[in-house]
Protein backbone atom coordinates (compact mmCIF):
# COMPACT_ATOMS: atom_id res chain seq x y z
CA UNK A 1 0.00 0.00 0.00
CA UNK A 2 0.93 3.66 -0.61
CA UNK A 3 2.94 5.21 2.69
CA UNK A 4 1.82 8.56 4.14
CA UNK A 5 5.99 8.94 4.95
CA UNK A 6 6.79 7.93 1.48
CA UNK A 7 4.27 9.39 -1.08
CA UNK A 8 4.44 11.86 -3.79
CA UNK A 9 1.84 13.59 -5.91
CA UNK A 10 3.26 13.86 -10.03
CA UNK A 11 0.41 15.76 -11.81
CA UNK A 12 1.53 15.37 -15.70
CA UNK A 13 1.22 17.97 -18.36
CA UNK A 14 -2.74 18.85 -17.66
CA UNK A 15 -2.33 22.44 -19.50
CA UNK A 16 -3.59 24.03 -22.73
CA UNK A 17 -5.89 23.20 -25.74
CA UNK A 18 -4.64 19.33 -25.07
CA UNK A 19 -5.83 19.18 -21.81
CA UNK A 20 -9.29 20.50 -23.42
CA UNK A 21 -8.70 17.10 -26.06
CA UNK A 22 -8.56 14.59 -24.04
CA UNK A 23 -11.38 11.35 -23.85
CA UNK A 24 -13.83 11.90 -20.24
CA UNK A 25 -11.88 15.04 -19.67
CA UNK A 26 -14.64 16.18 -16.92
CA UNK A 27 -13.51 12.80 -15.03
CA UNK A 28 -10.01 13.72 -15.18
CA UNK A 29 -9.62 17.30 -14.01
CA UNK A 30 -12.61 16.35 -11.41
CA UNK A 31 -10.03 13.66 -10.26
CA UNK A 32 -6.98 15.41 -10.23
CA UNK A 33 -8.45 17.95 -8.31
CA UNK A 34 -9.59 15.28 -5.79
CA UNK A 35 -5.91 14.13 -5.57
CA UNK A 36 -4.63 17.66 -4.85
CA UNK A 37 -6.74 18.51 -2.14
CA UNK A 38 -6.23 14.94 -0.44
CA UNK A 39 -2.79 15.27 -0.79
CA UNK A 40 -2.63 18.87 0.84
CA UNK A 41 -4.72 18.02 3.36
CA UNK A 42 -2.40 15.79 4.13
CA UNK A 43 0.88 17.92 3.37
CA UNK A 44 2.31 15.45 1.15
CA UNK A 45 3.96 16.67 -2.03
CA UNK A 46 3.01 17.59 -5.20
CA UNK A 47 4.53 17.91 -8.59
CA UNK A 48 3.21 19.33 -11.68
CA UNK A 49 5.00 19.11 -15.38
CA UNK A 50 4.34 20.96 -18.33
CA UNK A 51 5.32 19.61 -21.73
CA UNK A 52 6.93 22.66 -23.99
CA UNK A 53 4.62 25.31 -21.90
CA UNK A 54 5.76 28.22 -24.78
CA UNK A 55 3.92 26.26 -27.54
CA UNK A 56 0.89 23.80 -25.66
CA UNK A 57 -0.19 26.42 -23.15
CA UNK A 58 0.05 26.26 -19.11
CA UNK A 59 -1.31 23.76 -16.27
CA UNK A 60 -5.41 24.58 -16.66
CA UNK A 61 -6.48 27.01 -13.90
CA UNK A 62 -8.85 24.71 -12.15
CA UNK A 63 -5.35 22.23 -11.58
CA UNK A 64 -2.99 25.47 -11.10
CA UNK A 65 -5.41 27.35 -8.15
CA UNK A 66 -5.22 24.19 -6.05
CA UNK A 67 -1.43 24.01 -5.75
CA UNK A 68 0.15 26.75 -3.28
CA UNK A 69 3.16 27.75 -3.93
CA UNK A 70 2.53 26.72 -7.78
CA UNK A 71 6.19 26.03 -9.33
CA UNK A 72 5.71 24.09 -12.75
CA UNK A 73 8.42 21.82 -14.30
CA UNK A 74 8.99 22.45 -17.92
CA UNK A 75 9.92 19.58 -20.26
CA UNK A 76 10.83 18.93 -23.69
CA UNK A 77 10.94 15.15 -22.79
CA UNK A 78 7.91 12.57 -23.21
CA UNK A 79 9.08 11.49 -19.90
CA UNK A 80 9.07 13.73 -16.94
CA UNK A 81 12.54 11.26 -15.63
CA UNK A 82 14.63 12.63 -18.73
CA UNK A 83 14.32 15.92 -17.40
CA UNK A 84 17.39 16.84 -15.07
CA UNK A 85 14.53 19.59 -12.70
CA UNK A 86 12.15 17.05 -12.20
CA UNK A 87 14.54 14.21 -11.40
CA UNK A 88 16.48 16.66 -8.90
CA UNK A 89 12.97 17.64 -7.24
CA UNK A 90 12.09 14.17 -7.28
CA UNK A 91 15.19 12.90 -5.61
CA UNK A 92 15.45 15.45 -2.80
CA UNK A 93 12.16 14.49 -1.82
CA UNK A 94 13.03 11.01 -0.57
CA UNK A 95 9.61 9.75 -1.30
CA UNK A 96 9.37 6.08 -3.58
CA UNK A 97 5.83 5.81 -3.80
CA UNK A 98 4.88 8.05 -6.59
CA UNK A 99 1.70 8.97 -7.25
CA UNK A 100 1.14 9.61 -11.25
CA UNK A 101 -1.66 11.51 -13.21
CA UNK A 102 -2.30 13.27 -16.15
CA UNK A 103 -1.82 13.08 -20.00
CA UNK A 104 -1.43 11.26 -22.09
CA UNK A 105 -1.64 8.18 -20.65
CA UNK A 106 0.46 6.85 -24.00
CA UNK A 107 3.03 9.12 -23.93
CA UNK A 108 4.00 11.63 -21.16
CA UNK A 109 2.23 9.61 -18.33
CA UNK A 110 3.00 5.83 -19.33
CA UNK A 111 7.05 6.89 -20.39
CA UNK A 112 7.59 8.44 -16.99
CA UNK A 113 6.00 5.04 -15.42
CA UNK A 114 8.50 2.80 -16.71
CA UNK A 115 11.49 5.23 -16.01
CA UNK A 116 10.39 5.40 -12.51
CA UNK A 117 10.07 1.82 -12.15
CA UNK A 118 13.17 1.59 -13.67
CA UNK A 119 14.95 3.41 -11.03
CA UNK A 120 13.51 1.80 -8.25
CA UNK A 121 10.34 3.60 -7.73
CA UNK A 122 6.85 2.34 -6.84
CA UNK A 123 4.47 3.75 -9.29
CA UNK A 124 0.93 4.02 -8.17
CA UNK A 125 -1.29 4.91 -11.48
CA UNK A 126 -4.21 6.85 -10.65
CA UNK A 127 -6.22 5.29 -13.48
CA UNK A 128 -9.47 7.36 -13.22
CA UNK A 129 -7.27 10.66 -13.37
CA UNK A 130 -5.35 9.74 -16.55
CA UNK A 131 -6.70 10.22 -20.24
CA UNK A 132 -5.67 10.50 -24.34
CA UNK A 133 -7.47 12.00 -26.62
CA UNK A 134 -8.63 8.23 -27.83
CA UNK A 135 -10.04 5.77 -25.12
CA UNK A 136 -8.18 2.94 -27.30
CA UNK A 137 -4.88 4.91 -26.06
CA UNK A 138 -5.76 5.23 -22.61
CA UNK A 139 -6.32 1.87 -21.80
CA UNK A 140 -3.20 0.31 -23.74
CA UNK A 141 -1.34 2.97 -21.90
CA UNK A 142 -2.78 1.78 -18.46
CA UNK A 143 -2.35 -1.88 -19.42
CA UNK A 144 1.67 -1.22 -20.48
CA UNK A 145 2.06 0.69 -17.50
CA UNK A 146 0.32 -2.18 -15.60
CA UNK A 147 2.63 -4.81 -17.39
CA UNK A 148 6.04 -2.89 -16.62
CA UNK A 149 5.46 -2.70 -12.66
CA UNK A 150 3.24 -0.04 -11.94
CA UNK A 151 0.13 -0.53 -9.87
CA UNK A 152 -3.30 0.45 -10.96
CA UNK A 153 -5.17 2.28 -8.71
CA UNK A 154 -7.78 5.11 -8.68
CA UNK A 155 -8.69 8.67 -6.89
CA UNK A 156 -10.41 7.14 -3.62
CA UNK A 157 -8.33 3.76 -3.39
CA UNK A 158 -4.89 5.98 -3.04
CA UNK A 159 -6.76 8.76 -0.49
CA UNK A 160 -7.91 6.06 1.46
CA UNK A 161 -4.76 4.00 1.44
CA UNK A 162 -3.23 7.07 2.94
CA UNK A 163 -5.66 7.95 5.49
CA UNK A 164 -5.82 3.85 6.73
CA UNK A 165 -8.25 4.65 8.95
CA UNK A 166 -11.26 6.83 9.63
CA UNK A 167 -9.94 7.67 13.38
CA UNK A 168 -7.21 9.58 11.64
CA UNK A 169 -7.81 13.51 12.39
CA UNK A 170 -7.74 14.02 8.71
CA UNK A 171 -10.91 11.78 7.59
CA UNK A 172 -13.33 14.13 7.88
CA UNK A 173 -12.14 16.72 5.78
CA UNK A 174 -10.69 13.48 2.79
CA UNK A 175 -14.62 12.64 3.04
CA UNK A 176 -15.24 15.52 1.75
CA UNK A 177 -13.06 15.52 -1.04
CA UNK A 178 -14.18 12.07 -1.89
CA UNK A 179 -18.26 13.31 -1.99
Amino acid sequence: MISRSAAVLVVIDIQGNLAQAMFDKENLFANAVKLIKGFKALNLPVMVTEQIPEKLGRTLPQIADEIESFNPIAKNSFSCWDENNFREKLESLSRRHVVLLGIETHVCVYQTALDLVDNGYNVYLAADAVSSRAPENRQIGIDAMKSAGALITSTEMVLFELLRTAADPKAKELFKIVK
